[in-house]
């Protein structure tokens, strides 16, 4: 089984990193390589530019792959499925136009020139508004176009928007939202280890911004325990079973790490002792 991975740029790092996270350990390093093992022998990782990675999955040179929902709208592949959204690489495609032209809606690009990177995107954009200007595919640099009169407004991705304000170009409408996904090939997608790997991948997101906290409760203290953990599906409680008998309990809950500064003092003010608090590598619901 082949996961195709971005071989560089701002995807490649935290890709990896997930796939660490995720125990898809890789076992010979990924520096000018085509492909790695990892400690799994039925996954291996393919390395691929991200906007070639949708038609290595739907040609057959991987089962899944990892990239931006962008690169696989804008390659058009049929018979991709989208596993899961792996919630990083988070972008907008936007059209915008230069500050002070009188362009101010979609309509008014009507027989004007559009530059980008993402032609096929821009074509289904327009085609839904009825609107058809000139699309032009330019390969870089596409917010300098409007400034040399190569076009009139321009598709482009934006994350802050700074490199548009820089360049004097306000956004007309966004165009496409996009996040890094997982998708598969439909003819795998029902395949056990292709489940494996999206469970993997999906506890580590599930972990995030997650904590597991622990501490005693005396029996009698519980019920006012209880109601001020905010856990996922109420907290798990067991048995002392060194306390020689004094209605101790151990408690156990997942909490949001945003609420477990304000969770120690309310436990604490319920009754809780010896709280501790650890991260959650992984999670699985």
């Amino acid at each position: 089984m082949r996961i195709a991975v971005p071989n560089k740029g701002r995807l490649h790092e935290p890709t990896i990193d997930l796939l660490e996270r995720a125990g898809l350990h890789l076992e010979n390093g990924a520096d000018r390589k085509l492909y790695a093992d990892t400690v799994d022998p039925d996954v291996s990782v393919l390395f691929a530019r991200a906007a070639d990675i949708p038609e290595y999955v739907a040609d057959g040179a991987a089962e899944m792959g990892i990239t931006g929902y962008d690169q696989v709208r804008e390659a058009g592949v049929d018979d991709v499925a989208e596993l899961l959204d792996l919630e990083f690489g988070r972008c907008r495609l936007v059209l915008a136009a230069p500050e002070d032209d009188d362009i101010e809606r979609v309509a008014d690009l009507a027989g004007k020139t559009v530059a980008t990177e993402f032609p096929n995107i821009t074509r289904e954009f327009f085609a839904d508004t009825g609107v058809e200007p000139d699309v032009v595919e330019v390969s870089g640099a596409t917010e300098l176009t409007p400034h040399v009169e190569m076009a009139d407004a321009i598709v482009d991705i934006t994350s802050t928007g700074t490199t548009l304000k820089m360049n004097r170009l306000a956004i007309v409408e966004e165009v496409l939202s996009s996040s890094v996904r997982l998708f598969a090939r439909e003819d795998v997608v029902d395949d056990p280890k292709v489940e494996e790997v999206r469970t993997a991948l999906s506890s580590v997101k599930q972990a995030e911004g997650k904590r597991y906290l622990m501490m005693n409760v005396p029996e009698d203290r519980l019920a006012d325990v209880r109601e001020v953990i905010p856990g996922l599906g109420g907290p798990t409680i067991m048995d002392i079973a060194e306390d020689g008998g004094d209605g101790m309990l151990a408690v156990h809950a997942v909490v949001d790490e945003r609420d477990v500064f304000e969770t120690i003092t309310d436990v604490k003010g319920a009754g809780a002792s010896d709280i501790l608090v650890t991260e959650i590598e992984r999670l699985v619901e």
